[in-house]
């Protein structure tokens, strides 16, 4: 099993947990999001809670500690006491993704990355947005990204599916034809 997909199991279990509870969903994932943070701002305690080298129990303890009088919601501090148990820490920043999808998909709105070769106009992005929102249903949040060697076109990425629609990706599907003679 890869880590995305254990990561996303670990999110589909807390979101449903939060929920059943009636927890500020909001809340968990911005805990959880400021965990998986605080590994890496920390690079010591990041090595320490990350390394297979670590005895399971002393990363369990550390973040007995870490959690201790946090304020973190219940939900979210047994997870993150049962990952250090299992050493499964490693998983933080993928969950965190996971989780913040199912909270999206919760609320209707999908999340859209675009890439494109030059920056967006602010109409393009609009136009952009608001066709996802009739193809998708939902809601979009879009982040756009600027990718010089893209040549030209754009690339979207919706809801972990991908629309390559790049100058890039055109060229090689017709250098692709020319060599098979067609």
């Amino acid at each position: 099993m890869t880590n995305r997909t254990a990561a996303s199991r670990y999110a589909r279990a807390l979101f449903d947990v939060a929920v059943k509870e009636q927890v500020d969903l909001s809340s968990v994932g911005q805990h959880l999001e400021a965990f998986a943070a605080l590994l890496t701002a920390h690079p010591t305690l990041g090595k320490a809670l990350l390394n297979p080298a670590v005895p399971t129990p002393r990363k369990r303890a550390a973040v007995d500690e870490l959690v201790k009088g946090s304020g973190l919601p219940s939900v979210l501090s047994k997870l993150l006491v049962l990952l250090a148990e299992r050493d499964r820490l490693v998983l933080l920043p993928d969950l965190a993704d996971a989780y913040r999808d199912r909270l999206l998909d919760h609320r209707k709105v999908v999340r859209a990355e675009v890439t494109t070769a030059a920056p967006l106009s602010a109409d393009r992005a609009k136009t952009i947005e608001t066709s996802l929102a009739q193809v998708t249903g939902k809601s979009v949040t879009l982040a756009t990204r600027v990718d010089p060697g893209m040549i030209g076109g754009l690339v979207m990425r919706v809801a972990g599916t991908v629309y390559d629609g790049s100058v890039v990706r055109q060229l090689a599907r017709l250098k692709s034809k020319l060599a098979e003679g067609g």
